[in-house]
């Protein structure tokens, strides 16, 4: 499905039968599909695929995935590299970049982990000799995460060494943005409480500005993203005074 969503993206539209012999499925697999993006209005049906639709929308969490995933393994990678080693408390926003990030770092023995990240909880929650701190809040479908003044409260009385955060758009003017204005404010609130603060974003959101201000470009200490992303935009993040790793 993800696949799927990516395609018409790209091209405004999908043909059931071209994309259910690209991936060696039937025709009747792909209607399928279709008609399950069409009931979370994602894709509008037509006869034989189907269009995007005419609005914006952010994608799901469980379809983003998929969406540049080899760019987003990178930077996960390059992430966990950069972190320091030896005893350390790691904040973790939702993301998928995260999400990989959080998997990376699993068999690390000195890590407190703070997330509001349910995906991410559920992935360390198993590995007893990492410490895990969940924040509380209201779940959101989209991301995953629990947003809202509960996790601000929670929060407000941690202290962070290095916050790692997950954005759907980045820029030198726009500074951290994200689609949804609550999960904006729980991010500035983790943000807020962390010492350093390190971007993982693949080279799609360089340059991009969502809707929801998280924060200026100037509480940012690095950027990590990969090759993908425009110099130009990245020029201009590095001359805001931000570290720019590019992973390869």
């Amino acid at each position: 499905m993800s696949a799927i969503l990516e395609h018409v993206a790209r091209n405004g539209s999908v043909d059931a039968g071209a994309i259910a012999e690209e991936f060696g499925v039937s025709t009747a697999t792909i209607r399928r599909d279709l008609q399950v993006l069409e009931d979370q209005r994602l894709v509008a049906r037509t006869h034989g695929g189907a269009v995007a639709v005419d609005v914006a929308y952010e994608l799901p969490v469980r379809y983003r995935t998929g969406q540049h995933r080899e760019e987003k393994v990178l930077v996960a990678r390059r992430a966990a590299e950069l972190l320091p080693r030896g005893p350390l408390t790691l904040g973790l926003s939702g993301g998928t970049t995260t999400l990989l990030l959080s998997r990376l770092l699993a068999d690390r023995v000195d890590l407190t982990v703070v997330t509001n990240a349910l995906n991410i909880g559920s992935e360390l929650v198993l590995r007893p000799r990492l410490k895990l701190i969940m924040t509380g809040g209201v779940s959101r479908t989209q991301s995953y995460e629990l947003v809202g003044p509960i996790a601000d409260q929670a929060l407000s009385g941690l202290n962070i060494e290095i916050a790692v955060i997950g954005v759907d758009g980045i820029s030198a003017r726009g500074g951290l943005t994200t689609h949804d204005e609550i999960e904006a404010h729980t991010n500035a609130a983790m943000i807020r409480r962390a010492d350093r603060v390190m971007v993982v974003a693949d080279g799609s959101k360089v340059g991009r500005t969502c809707l929801a201000a998280i924060a200026p470009i100037t509480d940012v200490a690095m950027l990590v993203t990969d090759a993908t992303a425009d110099p130009e935009q990245v020029a201009a993040i590095r001359r805001a005074g931000v570290e720019v790793t590019v992973a390869e």
